[in-house]
């Protein structure tokens, strides 16, 4: 334990970081399907996607630090609007930072999918995924 209630090494509260743990246990359908397709990205092409990741007192819903990426999924445009001090810090910071609303990652996964990998350079869905 660090000084004030933060971890010494990550500057990470205490309570940021089991909030993050308790939202990870909780994560609707939609974040559950994305998740699963990030760690096959994680498994096959070596990327590190976390999920529900702390960072300051945000918890982000994906990411991807070594690629500076983060993905967030929002329930509707509001949600989506309601985090822009978050974003404006993240993009300040180097990260791009991709939105989808749930609606988007439930009804077109793969078009959801080929974003993400357009943004990560890839030209197409990873070899041995089931379409």
């Amino acid at each position: 334990m660090g000084v004030g209630g933060l971890c010494v090494m990550t500057s990470i509260a205490p309570s940021t970081r089991a909030r993050a743990r308790q939202m990870r246990s909780a994560m609707t359908a939609g974040e559950r399907r994305l998740w699963r397709e990030l760690r096959d990205l994680n498994r096959r092409l070596g990327f590190n996607f976390r999920r529900k990741a702390p960072v300051g007192h945000a918890i982000l819903d994906f990411a991807e630090f070594g690629r500076r990426l983060v993905i967030e999924i929002a329930g509707s445009d509001a949600d989506r609007d309601g985090n822009r001090a978050d974003q404006a810090w993240l993009q300040g910071e180097g990260f791009t930072v991709l939105h989808f609303r749930s609606d988007e990652v439930d009804g077109n996964p793969d078009v959801v999918m080929q974003r993400v990998l357009d943004v990560l350079g890839i030209g197409g869905m990873p070899p041995g995924r089931d379409a």
